[in-house]
């Protein structure tokens, strides 16, 4: 029953992930269709990311409260609804509002399929079982491009089309196959905290998305960066305010009261800074060797391949000796990549040396071991919303670091040597966060908090 579980969970994922890699290959023929400029385009993916983070917490609290199955199923079934938008789309402007409702319901399914896990399975097999949906996202960025490329041969509609059929197999079968429990809930859901919530990230995504690494101090004082940063920041105290005295608050902030929590985020926040670095590396390739885009693209295999490979024995080792170690294994082997590629991107073999070992460090960060950190600490109540924080971080993370990377490599002039400074930026982030890692529990410790938020059921089957 576990193992059909899992395998539900692992699909659901894939679809989503599987999006957003095959969905490169049709914008020009999307660009064409509809004779929108590259800035207009670029809203094809900067909505879903938008939709994706406001989904995030949205779908996590409504899973807590409602049940994952009902959850799971309506996040797939707004995946499917926004794809078939797409693909009708008479204008660009449902093609826009199409991936504003797939973001939205992308950005429960994995938050939801981990929480899944934790309810579904002991705590000595979460580990291996989140390392298996982790590995979803080194599948997708493997075959994606392959697939997106092939059902481009037939139309750019059918990269949209095929999620449909998939998406209705998937609900049938996690209606009849996942377990449904509810809270006994007698409170209002928290929708004042939602919309100010809703506020900051889309702030926070329009005005760092904005910044133009190129001229960073004229597009940070720009009308489009800094108001939308300022209004982020001074809402922030607002809605911690807010969730303080809400009965039943979308983001508890006692999911940040615990130490381990707190680290769990920052190290998350930081995993998505090196995720950013990933994108970065065809440039470096084309920079430091002189291939072409495609072929620059072909490069970053065997980093993908190593997440792919690193993300399901990452969760088998989580199971066997914690997440302490685990997660100092993956920031170190993060920042040795990182400043193999500092100090010798240019050598075709340190080139991929250097992915090799960022691809390895990525798989012990993203996907199981911080998920598997908020599991743990957390009681039944709460694990959907606590994994909504893991990737909020995350993708808070992605944005900054993009930015981040964007500017120093401007600043250094592009080429090799911008590329070098970038990850020598990144490197350093990683040798801090296994330093933070170091504060992490011990595996008695872990085992200790994760039998006492075992005890706490408040759950009563729907």
């Amino acid at each position: 029953m576990r193992n059909k579980v899992l395998w539900i969970l692992f699909f659901g994922v894939l679809m989503a992930a599987l999006d957003i890699a095959i969905v490169g290959p049709a914008l020009p023929a999307i660009q064409t269709a509809f004779q929108v400029d590259a800035r207009a385009l670029s809203w094809v993916f900067n909505i879903y990311v938008l939709m994706n983070l406001i989904g995030t917490p949205l779908m996590a609290k409504l899973s807590d409260r409602y049940g994952r199955r009902a959850i799971y199923v309506l996040d797939i079934a707004l995946f499917a609804a926004g794809s078939a938008l797409v693909m009708l789309a008479p204008s660009f402007t449902f093609v826009i509002i199409g991936r504003a409702v797939q973001g939205l319901g992308a950005g429960g399914i994995f938050p939801v399929a981990a929480a899944v896990i934790g309810d579904t399975f002991p705590p000595e097999k979460r580990g291996s079982a989140l390392g298996l949906i982790g590995a979803v996202f080194g599948l997708a960025f493997i075959v994606g491009p392959v697939v997106g490329g092939l059902l481009l041969l037939l139309s750019w509609h059918w990269i949209f089309a095929v999620n449909i059929p998939i998406a209705f197999l998937i609900m049938w079968l996690a209606w009849r196959t996942l377990p449904s429990t509810t809270q006994q809930v007698n409170t209002a859901f928290d929708w004042v905290g939602m919309a100010v919530l809703t506020v900051i990230l889309g702030a926070l995504a329009f005005g760092l998305n904005q910044i133009d690494a190129a001229n960073l101090a004229g597009s940070v004082t720009s009308w489009l960066v800094w108001p939308f940063l300022l209004l982020a920041a001074v809402l922030t105290p607002l809605f911690l305010r807010i969730e303080r005295r809400a009965a039943d608050p979308v983001l508890h902030p006692g999911l940040l009261a615990t130490r381990q929590l707190r680290l769990a985020s920052a190290i998350a926040f930081g995993a998505g800074l090196g995720e950013v670095a990933v994108v970065f590396l065809p440039s470096l390739a084309v920079a430091a060797f002189g291939v072409t885009e495609s072929r620059a693209s072909f490069m970053l295999l065997p980093l993908v391949a190593a997440l792919f490979v690193g993300s399901p024995i990452a969760g088998r080792l989580l199971d066997k000796i914690g997440s302490r170690i685990v997660i100092i294994g993956g920031t170190a082997l993060l920042a040795w990549g990182m400043l193999l590629l500092w100090l010798l991107g240019a050598n075709l073999v340190a080139y991929y040396a250097g992915g090799v070992l960022v691809g390895l460090g990525l798989s012990a960060l993203l996907g199981a071991p911080i998920r598997y950190i908020m599991l743990n600490e957390v009681g039944a109540a709460d694990r959907a919303a606590a994994q909504a924080v893991a990737t909020l971080f995350t993708s808070i993370g992605q944005l900054v670091g993009a930015a981040a990377v964007g500017a120093v490599v401007a600043s250094m002039g592009g080429g090799v040597s911008g590329y070098s400074a970038a990850y020598l930026t990144i490197g350093g982030v990683a040798l801090v966060l296994t330093a933070l890692a170091f504060g992490l529990k011990s595996r008695r410790s872990e085992l200790a908090t994760v039998a006492v938020n075992s005890a706490q059921i408040p759950t009563t089957p729907a």
